[in-house]
């Protein structure tokens, strides 16, 4: 970008509707291989421009611009060697939300957590601990299950949730682990077969959460009855502790199958390519 003046930039957009495809195709190569730092200039263009076949033309840039720069981020999350939890469904949140910043989100988050902490007490017995979050959650900033909508997009979408306080299993399940980690409880996520649940699993004790029934504690054994109801085979990843890397991998697989329902096929077709940078030599996932 910093080699085309804006005069140029301007000649360029103004070839968008150029009756000839290729000359056409010539324009979208030059203006997406100036990267995403273009974006601005491009919102600024559509904003100003009358021509409606032009306007289209941007926003369609725009989108490809918007998720490449997406696929970018969701492979350096991959390779980082934490995975933050956090920035992996910013990212992911990305898709729907472009604008959206990860301190906004971050900040939301956090007063969520700090909500939790003044209620929280370090010497209590673990399922003691686990009514008190319980309590706020669900009680105090009414998180519940969206039952209604149970397949829309905006289920998996952090920033969505946090602000209709309503969610799928997985995305309840993540807000419940990042506030339970923070406070420094061994909570992790278990990737049952259709439905995602929370673990607390130290050396001395072991039992189940699950976020999208208000936090309700079980049992290894009603894993069991789950499973045997179901006709499925006893895996060991049906009780054991998940990564972020699979919370991540099954919260695109949800959004696949909203834009399924939705029949929106070129966002599945987008959400595929997502899953396959996450599950790229992690077929576990």
């Amino acid at each position: 970008m910093e080699n085309l003046s804006e005069k140029e930039l301007d000649a360029l957009v103004s070839l968008l509707d150029d009756t000839d495809r290729e000359v056409k195709n010539h324009v979208r190569d030059k203006i997406i291989s100036l990267g995403s730092e273009i974006i601005p200039f491009l919102e600024k263009k559509w904003e100003t421009s009358f021509n409606p076949d032009i306007q289209k033309e941007i926003e369609e840039l725009v989108h490809d611009l918007q998720f490449s720069q997406l696929k970018e981020r969701l492979s350096d999350w991959k390779k980082s060697p934490d995975q933050d939890l956090l920035t992996g469904l910013w990212i992911l949140n990305t898709y729907q939300y472009p604008d959206l910043e990860f301190d906004k989100l971050n900040a939301d988050m956090h007063q969520i957590y700090f909500d939790v902490w003044t209620a929280f007490k370090n010497d209590l017995l673990p399922y003691e601990q686990i009514r008190i979050i319980n309590g706020i959650l669900f009680g105090q900033l009414r998180f519940s299950a969206n039952t209604k909508n149970f397949h829309s997009p905006g289920n998996s979408m952090l920033s969505n949730v946090l602000e209709t306080k309503k969610g799928n299993p997985i995305s309840l399940c993540a807000i419940y682990l990042l506030v339970a980690q923070k406070l420094g409880l061994p909570v992790y996520g278990v990737n049952l077969p259709n439905l995602f649940v929370l673990t607390y699993k130290s050396k001395d004790i072991s039992f189940y959460i699950n976020a999208f029934n208000k936090g309700l504690i079980f049992s290894k054994q009603d894993i069991i009855n789950y499973l045997d109801h179901l006709k499925i085979e006893h895996r060991p990843e049906f009780f054991e502790p998940c990564t972020n890397i699979d919370i991540i991998a099954r919260s695109l697989r949800n959004l696949m199958v909203a834009f399924e329902k939705l029949g929106e096929l070129q966002k599945v077709e987008e959400v595929k390519q997502l899953l396959e940078i996450i599950i790229e030599s992690n077929p576990e996932t």
